[in-house]
């Protein structure tokens, strides 16, 4: 798959690195502007997936979750190059304000950007209406995962309601 990954699609991976791979896939589709939002268990392979994204938009440093420090800031290289990529993570998030606090709605807004947001579940109601929405959940096999997408203003992923 390149660029024109279908609006909205389902892929199986058998493992972390197939994880990555699809992840480098949907880079590729990604435009300045879009918001990336994450959502599955803990342990479903998001950061995996945002690994992925980060090398396929030449980020070449260390891709971690910012669990602790709720955003790590990467710049793209490449086709990517002067790309900035915010990186959130919102699972120890509770409340709209400590979000609020950072100025995250101007991240979540950045025309020149790509932000990328795992446990965005947690407060859908902050982040735009046009957005990437990404399904992680786990598979039959023990590494396997089940990856759902949806591209903006493309309604609902198949099999699950708006």
């Amino acid at each position: 798959m390149t660029a024109d990954l279908a609006c909205a699609g389902e892929r199986r991976t058998r493992c972390a690195s197939e994880t990555r791979r699809f992840g480098r896939q949907l880079a590729a589709a990604l435009r300045p502007g879009d918001l990336v939002a994450l959502e599955g268990d803990l342990g479903t392979g998001k950061t995996c997936l945002v690994q992925g994204i980060c090398g396929g938009l030449g980020v070449d440093e260390v891709v971690n979750s910012p669990t602790f420090v709720l955003l790590n800031v990467y710049e793209g290289t490449g086709e990517a190059s002067g790309l900035q990529i915010y990186h959130f993570d919102l699972y120890r998030l509770e409340t709209v304000d400590e979000l609020a606090e950072i100025g995250a709605d101007q991240f979540f807004h950045e025309a020149d950007a790509v932000t990328l947001v795992e446990w965005a579940d947690r407060l859908p109601e902050l982040l735009p209406r046009e957005r990437w929405r990404i399904e992680l959940r786990y598979g039959e096999q023990e590494q396997e995962r089940r990856i759902r997408w949806r591209r903006p203003d493309t309604g609902p992923a198949p099999g699950r309601d708006a």
